[in-house]
Order: C-alpha cells, then structure tokens, then sequence
C-alpha cells in the first residue's frame, strides 16, 4: 500500500533508539524527509548512518533534551514547518509512591506530558493552515491499565492523552488527525531494563524473569518494535484521514478490558 507521505516532512522524538527508532526508519521506508532526536550525539549519528543504509534517506538529525525548552527549541528551529509528529520521551524509573515527591512529579510532567503538548501547540497551527497533518503519541499500555509502580509514568502520559483527545475534535476538520500508541512489552532496551528489575527483586533468572513478563501476553511473544512502527506509519498516511482521537494498544492482546 503507498501511504501517500512521499515528501512529507516527519520530526520523530526521542528517535535515537528503540520505538522511537522504529518509527523514524518505517516513516523513511515510505519516502518521509525525517528528523530523528536524541540526548547522545553518537548514538544519533549511528542510528541516522542505519537508516540511510536501509533507505537511502539520511534523516536530519538535533541532539537535545525534549524535556527542556531548549531542547524543544532546537528541533523546532531545524525543521520549521512539519507535516507529521511522532511525540515521544524516556519514562521515569518504575517505584514506591511515599517516595515520590514536588520534583520527581514535576520531571515525569514535564518529560511525558508537556513535552509533547508544547510540540503539539507549535506545529498544529501550520498543519491546520496546510490542510495535512498526522500527529502520533508514543504513550504506555499504562494509560489504560494503570499500576501503582508506574504512576509517575502513567499519570503524566494520561494528561497527554486526555489533551490529544480534547484537540483533536478541533483540528480534524483541517485533515489533522491525533492518535496515540500505546505498547507494551516490546523488545527494547527498556523491556531489557524492566526484566532485569524483576530478576533482580524477586531473585529469578533472567529466563525465569522473561517468562513472567511474558505471562500475560496472549500472543506468547514480544513484539518487535517494527509492529509498532508500521502501525505508526499506517496512522501517519492519507488512507488514516478519518482516524483520530484513538489509543491502538499494541500489546498482543494483554490488555483484559473491551474498550
């Protein structure tokens, strides 16, 4: 299917590695003039020397903290006018709620939801007045089954989430769409992370912790980060036109609820 981007102009954050990189390479694969992000300046370089070679495109590349408004300040400046976003940022460190406090809130509020709400003000305007544009939000299968460890995570891509929805009754009628991604246990480097914590509190192997992990997922796998991609990419084409306001939970049907 030719997803009708050829040309387009796509900022993907946090973009240096895992879903982030996922998404950067499937826009690429379809022909996107992409910008990819991240904090380490050589592993951006790498990852912008694995796309070319996979596509022949080399994307555009801004080392920057999105938390900041610097950082926020930067990309817009290397790419002023967007047609696609795809949001995304780092989530705080899973832990005990009597331990959090003004600051930690603060950070996880300022890196999960305003963020990508300050991405989202700057760029929807011109989508609006271009008539094209395709908004994505890599957010957590948390937002929807929420866990007391991941609060600081949950609550602050939640208030992403409930502004996405509120916007994109408004902007849809200039063909500008908001949807969110919500995953869940993908093979990334935070899964990784994720299954050594488990190892490590409750004294399990590494294999025993993967099979607890793995536990709840009725496909009995991982997914891969291109599955997410490629739905990232489908979101972001001109076929998706009429798809806003959603959450598509790539979760290989973990999720218990119906809606």
């Amino acid at each position: 299917m030719d997803l009708g981007i050829t040309g387009r102009t796509a900022v993907v954050c946090a973009s240096s590695r895992g879903l982030g990189k996922a998404c950067a390479l499937a826009l690429a694969q379809e022909g996107c003039d992409v910008l990819i992000n991240g904090r380490d300046a050589a592993t951006l370089a790498q990852t912008a020397q694995d796309i070319l070679r996979s596509t022949g495109r080399l994307p555009r590349t801004v080392v920057a903290d999105l938390s900041t408004a610097e950082g926020r300040a930067a990309l817009l400046a290397a790419r002023p006018q967007v047609d696609i976003l795809v949001t995304n940022n780092g989530g705080p460190e899973p832990g005990c709620f009597e331990d959090w406090d003004h600051a930690a809130w603060q950070a996880a509020i300022e890196a999960n939801m305003l963020s990508g709400i300050l991405l989202i003000q700057a760029v929807v305007g011109g989508m609006r007045a271009r008539g094209f544009g395709r908004i994505v939000n890599i957010t957590s299968a948390m937002v929807k089954s929420p866990r007391l460890p991941l609060g600081l995570s949950t609550a602050a891509r939640a208030g992403l989430t409930a502004f996405s929805k509120a916007l994109s009754v408004e902007v849809v009628r200039d063909n500008v769409t908001l949807n969110n991604l919500l995953p869940e246990r993908i093979e990334t480097d935070r899964l990784r992370y994720m299954t050594e914590q488990v190892a490590k509190h409750r004294q399990l192997s590494m294999e025993q912790a993967r099979a607890e992990m793995l536990r709840p997922i009725a496909a009995r796998r991982f997914g891969q980060p291109s599955e997410l991609a490629a739905a990232c990419a489908f979101l972001c084409s001109v076929q998706a036109g009429y798809i806003t306001g959603q959450n598509l939970q790539v979760d290989g049907g973990s999720y218990a609820g119906l809606m």
